[in-house]
């Protein structure tokens, strides 16, 4: 698994162990901590010990489990908004939206990245996906498309490009040749990682 580091300006390996630090509340900052900590385990990259600030507090509804109270180790990686850190989010400007819809909203913007934020887009984005996934359900079990997979999860991998791994998933959604019970299967994988609760209506519909 490969990250930016803001000290040398590279895209660089990681170390087999891993120590992510939070520095700060902001939703953006905890989706990226969260994205890190779900990417490596899956990876190599085990364990992945994940601690917060003090004075940060973690927001249950983005996705996002709760955090061990520590102080960071000189090896930690740090995320926070700031120039100072290792890994560096840029906040956004918040809004009343569903808050996984916001989830969405950041993760289809690349953590380094001070893009325009759609909150709307994303709304609509996670209806219609999780209705799409529910309608699958109904569809005979098919194994996962590991071509698909595999490119969201390299996407992932490097830097955490979200924006790339999300493309990956449209593309995956609009594709005729992949039966109904494939998607549904490959989309529970990547929503492992995504964390955007995309089965949520299944059985509702």
């Amino acid at each position: 698994m490969r990250l930016y580091d803001h000290g040398t300006g590279q895209v660089e390996e990681l170390p087999r162990r891993l120590h992510v630090h939070v520095a700060s509340g902001a939703g953006r900052v905890l989706v990226t901590a969260d994205l890190l900590r779900r990417v490596a385990q899956r990876t190599k990259h085990r364990p992945v010990t994940v601690t917060r600030a003090a004075a940060v507090s973690v927001t249950p509804d983005l996705n996002v489990p709760d955090f061990e109270i520590a102080d960071a180790p000189p090896d930690a990686i740090q995320i926070a908004p700031t120039s100072g850190a290792r890994l560096v989010v840029h906040e956004a400007r918040h809004e009343p939206f569903d808050a996984l819809a916001m989830r969405l909203a950041w993760l289809r913007i690349h953590y380094r990245a001070q893009d325009n934020i759609d909150f709307h887009k994303a709304e609509a984005d996670l209806a219609t996906w999780r209705s799409l996934v529910a309608e699958w359900a109904n569809a005979p079990g098919r194994p996962l498309n590991r071509e698909y997979v595999a490119e969201a999860e390299e996407a992932l991998a490097n830097d955490l490009d979200s924006p790339a791994a999300l493309a990956v998933l449209d593309r995956l959604m609009a594709d005729a040749d992949v039966p109904p019970g494939a998607k549904l299967e490959s989309v529970i994988h990547l929503d492992m990682l995504l964390a955007l609760d995309l089965v949520r209506d299944i059985g509702r519909v």
